[in-house]
């Protein structure tokens, strides 16, 4: 049975356990970066992030993705780490959070100092070549981009959850792509896209974080999403606590113990 809780009943129930955070999208919105479902979320302004099939099959559709990319990474890199990100540190350096799998591909838990971060669908300022698996740091292949399309001054007021941003039509023309500095193949940002399967050893090692710990405690996230959803499955099965910090209803309510509807960031604040 879920109880509706506050912080201070969420303390109680932290007390004395080793607890793994899942997080989601509501922990990083606060830092500029929005979500899909949210009221405000990217599904609701009616962007439609590229799938994996169209990412590998359609030239086009993955230029026109780098060349929204590279206008809106200028903005996602200025991301800051903001009270949640912070919160959930300070809680680890005193040991009540034992580790984070973060559904977030901002790097955002990292940059507030946690250290023990699965960051299961990947990272964007990573690049991986579709045909090497060379990896490369987002931030020089940005430059490298910048220097191929020097003209492309395009200003970004507002990005999307995967990094990209609107740009003029006539931009896309005339766009120039960059190749594997290896082999000269293609790019992709180092995330999982919409259709694409999270890596086997990555799920793995989330698994046994879960079942490292005495409880789950979701922040941020409406659990739509299967992918992130079956840690929270799991955790019920085994019989493990789960309590759910989200700004609205959640996929997994009925498995939680605890549930708070309020803001993230404020309620992992007065944790602390």
């Amino acid at each position: 049975m879920t109880t509706l809780a506050t912080a201070s009943t969420l303390a109680e129930w932290m007390d004395g356990k080793r607890v793994v955070a899942l997080t989601g999208a509501g922990c990083s919105t606060a830092s500029g970066i929005p979500d899909y479902r949210g009221p405000n979320g990217a599904f609701t302004r009616g962007h439609s992030p590229m799938t994996y099939q169209q990412f590998l099959k359609d030239p086009q559709g993955r230029k026109r993705y780098w060349a929204r990319g590279h206008v809106g990474w200028t903005r996602f890199r200025q991301a800051r780490p903001n009270i949640a990100h912070t919160a959930l540190f300070e809680l680890e350096r005193r040991g009540v959070i034992a580790g984070v799998i973060t559904q977030n591909v901002d790097g955002l838990h990292e940059a507030a100092g946690s250290r023990n971060v699965i960051d299961l669908h990947g990272r964007l300022d990573r690049v991986v070549c579709l045909t090497c698996r060379t990896f490369e740091d987002r931030n020089d292949v940005h430059e490298r981009l910048t220097h191929a399309n020097p003209w492309l001054t395009v200003a970004s007021d507002r990005i999307n959850p995967d990094g990209d941003t609107d740009i003029p039509e006539d931009a896309l023309e005339t766009f120039v792509m960059v190749s594997c500095t290896q082999c000269g193949g293609d790019y992709k940002p180092d995330v999982v896209y919409f259709g694409e399967n999270v890596p086997v050893e990555r799920v793995q090692d989330a698994y046994a974080m879960v079942d490292s710990a005495d409880a789950l405690l979701v922040a941020g996230s409406s659990l739509t999403v299967y992918s992130g959803r079956r840690f929270a499955m799991h955790a019920h099965k085994d019989g493990k606590p789960i309590a759910i910090v989200n700004a609205g209803e959640t996929k997994a309510d009925d498995l939680a113990s605890l549930r708070i509807d309020g803001d993230v960031g404020d309620t992992l604040q007065s944790l602390i």
